[in-house]
C-alpha cells in the first residue's frame, strides 16, 4: 500500500497498489497521485495490465490514514463527492503539465 506523502512524490519513483476487486481477482495499479480535495485526501490509480490500462483509465478513491498509521483505500459512492475527486485530479493534471512546460532545467519552449 502506498505510503501518505506529497503528491508530486510519484512523478519520479513508481510506487504500487495491489487492488482486491468484487470478483476477488487482483489488479496491481502504479498511484499517479494523492491529492487532497479538503478531508478526505484522493488517490487516483492506473492499473498495470488489462483493458483499462490500455485505455489509461485511471481509478480514484477516497484515501485514509488508520488510527495505526496504515493507508487505507475507500470507495467513492457519491455522484456529487466523485465528481469534486474528479475535478481535483483534473487540476492535478493541468498544474503538472504547467509545471513541466515551465521547468527551467528542461530549457526553454
Amino acid at each position: 500500500m502506498a505510503k501518505e506523502q506529497d503528491p508530486d512524490l510519484y512523478d519520479d519513483d513508481e510506487v504500487t497498489v495491489t487492488l482486491t476487486l468484487d470478483d476477488d481477482s487482483e489488479l496491481e495499479c502504479r498511484v499517479v497521485c494523492i491529492f487532497p480535495e479538503a478531508d478526505p485526501k484522493y488517490i487516483a490509480l492506473l492499473p498495470m495490465d488489462g483493458p483499462d490500462a490500455e485505455k489509461g483509465e485511471v481509478y480514484l478513491y477516497k484515501y485514509l490514514v488508520s488510527g495505526s498509521g496504515e493507508p487505507e483505500l475507500e470507495n467513492i459512492t457519491d455522484d456529487e463527492e466523485y465528481e469534486r475527486a474528479s475535478d481535483a485530479f483534473d487540476e492535478y493534471l493541468d498544474s503538472a503539465e504547467f509545471d513541466e512546460l515551465m521547468d527551467p532545467d528542461e530549457g526553454e519552449l
